[in-house]
């Protein structure tokens, strides 16, 4: 176990530096901007080109695997947002934050690096694909559910573009697709430039982790909110066990991939959850504190996961 907090320490560690930065050096939010735009612009999609570019094209189109990883997660969505509908009576705005809560795992920020340390570079492809199809079905249902809740206005037409935007706009869907294309037609940008992505891929996970807890401790927890309860489970235990049965109806599936998509479900809800409660207006201070209090426990139940991975005592497939 202890090789196992030696392996995560130096992730959440970068985390925690950047929380103890935020409290003791008095800066506002808005002196992370850039080094945002670096991660988000710049770093992170360098590492998901470098991932992809050199991965063999039968690797990439696992139909599966995808189809399992994504249902899991919405279905760990779906059934949060349901939860949400009855513990609020309806109230569909603050349901449906309550759904990215407990499905929108910090894949971008903490997933690539941890994954890749964890599981070595077999982790790669299915990092990649995960977080790909992952952030197509988070920026599909935000817009469609928060126009449903506000009450017409929207058009199918508006809602669909809208959608489409923001997922072909994303920089790391924009750096995958760049990156798929580069594994089909085998190309390989020359030494120097081979180089310079790699400078800003090596600087994505620690520059994501520390900009993290930036953000963290700048956002105060002024109280703790009953649906932690039921929101923390949900995102750390039980969005990776569902991820485990469904991916145990799909045959042959690579060891290091179920463990990979369990490890990228059972991280803590994602700034983006934050995020997109700014944008609309809704459950914003308790989106915060889910965010900051899933993170702290996240450092025993990732852990959990790992030992339980490298110790043997959790099975490939929940039916062997």
């Amino acid at each position: 176990m202890l090789e196992i907090f030696g392996l995560i320490a130096p992730f959440f560690g970068l985390i925690a530096l950047g929380f103890l930065t935020g409290r003791l050096v008095d800066h506002p939010v808005s002196g992370l901007a850039w080094l945002n735009v670096f991660v988000i612009y710049l770093a992170l999609p360098a590492l998901f080109f470098q991932l992809l570019s050199k991965t063999p094209v039968e690797e990439l189109t696992r139909i599966g695997f995808i189809a399992a990883t994504t249902t899991g997660t919405f279905a760990a969505f779906a059934g949060t947002v349901a939860l949400g509908l009855w513990k609020t009576r309806g109230d569909l705005a603050a349901s449906t934050i309550q759904g990215f809560a407990g499905a929108y795992g910090n894949i971008g920020y903490m997933g690539p690096g941890l994954a890749l340390a964890a599981f070595g570079s077999g982790a790669a492809v299915p990092v990649a694909l995960i977080f790909c199809f992952d952030n197509i079905l988070h920026f599909t249902m935000a817009p469609l559910l928060m126009a449903l809740a506000a009450g017409g206005g929207a058009t199918v037409g508006s809602l669909a573009g809208e959608a489409l935007r923001r997922i072909f706009t994303h920089p790391f869907i924009i750096a995958t697709i760049f990156g798929v294309g580069a594994a089909i037609i085998g190309f390989e940008p020359p030494e120097p430039a081979e180089r310079f992505l790699n400078l800003l891929a090596d600087a994505a996970a620690p520059c994501a982790l520390f900009a993290m807890g930036v953000t963290l401790a700048l956002r105060r927890l002024k109280r703790v909110p009953v649906e932690l309860a039921w929101l923390v489970p949900i995102k750390l235990v039980v969005h990776p066990m569902i991820i485990w049965l469904l991916l145990g109806f799909v045959p042959d599936v690579d060891p290091v991939w179920v463990h990979t998509a369990m490890l990228m479900a059972s991280l803590p809800a994602a700034t983006n959850v934050f995020v997109l409660a700014q944008q609309y207006d809704v459950w914003i201070e308790r989106a915060s504190a889910t965010v900051l209090v899933s993170t702290a426990f996240s450092v025993l139940s990732v852990a959990l996961f790992l030992y339980l991975i490298t110790e043997g005592l959790l099975p490939t497939s929940p039916f062997t």
